[in-house]
């Protein structure tokens, strides 16, 4: 199994309630992360990306720079980035590092025209990425490249600088989000790596039944789909004293000023996770739902809460289905990339 911890790239600080303000996306303060991450048992970080936040494939550079085993999960996007430009930026960067560099595509809606895009529905957006990945895969892997699609094209493309190659692992591995019809269409095909957010167990089977039927159905050139889940997890001494701040931290969102992004709430997984909280507030014994009703949204609409032993119970549950990536977050970041490597890895690793 794979373990990463998301070091969070915002502008603004109290990114879900970090508690650093000073400094907090300054070049000491990542590196001090990362660098946590390193000595705590993780593999890397996720960056996150979107219009208005740091750019993720110049950060993780900094970071790869400072770090010596430190595995950066650059987010990025089709449409930001020509497949030509970001093929070649990825693949120099893969290669300074020693093949350190994961990638996560992302398709869901930004602030497009802010960079020069333009807005498609969702199949456009899903058939856009599949040309992207398409063409990504073979400029680092093939030379000479010519390819002429309906949103992208090149004319005997070679990038210079090639990935790290090892057994297993011909280019930097690709992780994709992503629930909508379209997206699981693409991933099925075309992604390294699908990522779910934290639905109960009985609705990852599900999705992970109907990605292995599309494999089969759709045809898939490469080895199977792997798959990962992106969650919060609040991890404490004990089961009580983990509940006991987790409805803590709920209270204090249902007083603050109630905050969804609107793109996110329009996104079929993020639907999903705000509906869970209907079935129950806890589900699959720690799966706690509250927190989408007072504006926690992506990755924090729900919480695994529980001592070290009930969390890592629960991961061994989704590995059991197939699970194999996970990355996990919760605040302070600092702290808990401390607490939770050291008291939850060691049960699962």
């Amino acid at each position: 199994m794979t373990f990463l911890w998301y070091i969070p790239n915002q502008v603004d600080p109290g990114h879900r309630g970090d508690d650093t303000v000073q400094g907090h996306n300054s070049i000491d303060r990542l590196t001090e992360l990362a660098r946590l991450t390193e000595d705590h048992g993780w593999s890397g970080a996720l960056l996150g990306t979107g219009w208005g936040r740091p750019d993720t494939l110049t950060v993780a550079t900094a970071l790869a720079a400072r770090t010596t085993t430190f595995q950066p999960l650059a987010a990025i996007r089709p449409g930001y980035w020509h497949p030509a430009h970001f093929a070649s930026a990825a693949s120099t960067l893969d290669q300074l590092t020693g093949g350190r560099l994961l990638i996560n595509i992302v398709s869901g809606q930004d602030n497009l025209a802010a960079y020069g895009d333009s807005e498609g529905d969702q199949p456009q957006r899903y058939a856009r990425t599949k040309e992207f990945l398409q063409l990504v895969r073979r400029l680092w892997t093939a030379e000479d490249v010519t390819y002429d699609g309906e949103y992208f094209s090149v004319s005997g493309s070679t990038v210079a600088t090639r990935p790290v190659v090892r057994e297993g692992r011909p280019h930097p591995t690709l992780y994709f989000g992503g629930a909508s019809d379209a997206a699981q269409r693409v991933a099925a095909t075309d992604a390294d790596v699908q990522l779910f957010w934290g639905e109960p167990l009985d609705g990852v089977a599900a999705r992970i039944a109907k990605l292995r039927e599309l494999e089969g159905e759709l045809g898939r050139e490469h080895p199977p789909l792997e798959f990962g889940l992106r969650i919060t997890t609040l991890v404490r001494d004990t089961t009580e004293e983990a509940w006991a701040d987790a409805e803590a931290k709920v209270a204090q969102m249902a007083d603050a000023p109630g905050y969804r992004d609107p793109l996110r709430v329009k996104a079929v997984g993020q639907q999903r996770l705000l509906e869970l909280a209907e079935r129950g507030e806890v589900l699959d014994d720690n799966l706690y739902t509250a927190p989408g009703k007072y504006g926690g949204g992506g990755a924090g609409t729900t919480w695994l809460v529980g001592s070290p032993d009930d969390v890592a119970k629960s991961l061994r549950r989704y590995r059991d289905l197939g699970i194999t990536h996970f990355i996990l977050s919760d605040t302070p970041y600092r702290d808990e990339t401390v607490r939770i490597g050291d008291q939850l890895l060691p049960l699962l690793t």
